[in-house]
Formats: structure tokens, C-alpha cells, sequence
């Protein structure tokens, strides 16, 4: 028991982390996509109440809330996985081309980016397009692509890092969950089952 209530501490651990990130990040000015901000507090709500059902299906002992718990942390696990997965597998090219699909789809963060890297353009400086950075006035800015591309790599190494050390603790609390679940509840009486 003791080492499963460390597995949801864990995931709450996580979760408001989640949260508390997504509001730094809005705090501060480094987001200004609601989308994103949004997605980032709405994961962290969802593994928060995840965390809270194993939790409870933990101290009572309750067999469908724990099974609920697993199945869910296996679902989340296998979504991880695989998002960590693929960020450590994309090359210098995937990189540039997602890199350029997001730029060319979003209005936002394309500001964001301008604004706080100081470029303008992604591949090419334009002085007939807007450009929110501070270099723009003096019409001495570099193109966003190369800046972009140098962290681009480094920061999906770290979150692939961190989402697949995340994911294999997961899969521990399913582990630990599964087998908790398949104990008899010490409070149970022994002679109700017989």
C-alpha cells in the first residue's frame, strides 16, 4: 500500500507541475496561445482526478476504482510512450519541416517567437510582411529558422527524456495497482466469502 500511495503522489506530483507550468509560462508572457495553455492545464486537471481515483480506490480497497485506475494509467502510459518515442526519433529534416508546418499554421506563436528570439521570417527576412520583434525598425533581422532549429533538437531530447522516465513510472503504478488490486482487503471478513 505504502508504495502505491507513492505512485499517486507521484502522478499528482506531475500533474500539478503540469499546471503549474502552463500558468508560469502564461504569467511570465512566454505563451500567449490560450490553446496551449489550455491543453497543458487540462491534462494536468485530468491526471490530478486519475491520481485522486486511485488514490481512493486505494484506501477503501475498492476493486473498480483501482481497475478504472489502471486501465486509465495504461492508456496514458501508451500515449506517453509513444509521444516520447517520437520526439527522440525525428532527424534534423522531420525537425525542419515540422518546425515549418507550425509556423506556417499558427499566428500566435509565430509573434511569440518573433518577439522574444528577436527575428523576423522563418527562412527569408521580408520587409514587406509585419514583424513584432525589435530588430524590425532597424531593418537588421536575422531569419527565425536557424535559431529555431538550434534548440529545436535539444529541447525533443529533453522532453522525450523526461515524458519516457514519466511513462516507465507509470507503467510501475499499473504494476503495483495490479497487483494491490488482486490482494484480499484485510477489513473484508473471511467468512463472507464462503
Amino acid at each position: 500500500m505504502c508504495r502505491l500511495t507513492l505512485c499517486f503522489f507521484f502522478l499528482q506530483l506531475v500533474s500539478l507541475l503540469l499546471i503549474g507550468i502552463a500558468a508560469w509560462g502564461i504569467g511570465f508572457g512566454l505563451i500567449s496561445s490560450f490553446r496551449v495553455v489550455g491543453v497543458a492545464i487540462a491534462v494536468g486537471i485530468f491526471l490530478f482526478f486519475i491520481a485522486l481515483v486511485g488514490l481512493i480506490g486505494a484506501v477503501k480497497h475498492h476493486q473498480v476504482l483501482l481497475f478504472f485506475y489502471m486501465i486509465i494509467l495504461l492508456l496514458v502510459f501508451i500515449v506517453q510512450f509513444s509521444v516520447s518515442c517520437a520526439c527522440l526519433a525525428l532527424n534534423k529534416e522531420q525537425q525542419s519541416q515540422l518546425l515549418e508546418v507550425g509556423w506556417n499554421n499558427t499566428n500566435s506563436a509565430r509573434t511569440d517567437i518573433e518577439r522574444n528570439l528577436n527575428c523576423c521570417g522563418f527562412r527569408v527576412f521580408d520587409l514587406n510582411e509585419t514583424c513584432f520583434s525589435d530588430c524590425f525598425r532597424s531593418h537588421q533581422c536575422q531569419p527565425c529558422a536557424p535559431i529555431i532549429e538550434e534548440y529545436s533538437g535539444m529541447v525533443l531530447r529533453f522532453v522525450g527524456g523526461i515524458g519516457l522516465f514519466f511513462s516507465f513510472t507509470e507503467i510501475l503504478g499499473v504494476w503495483l495497482t495490479y497487483r494491490y488490486r488482486n490482494q484480499k482487503d484485510p477489513r473484508a471478513n473471511p467468512s463472507a466469502f464462503l
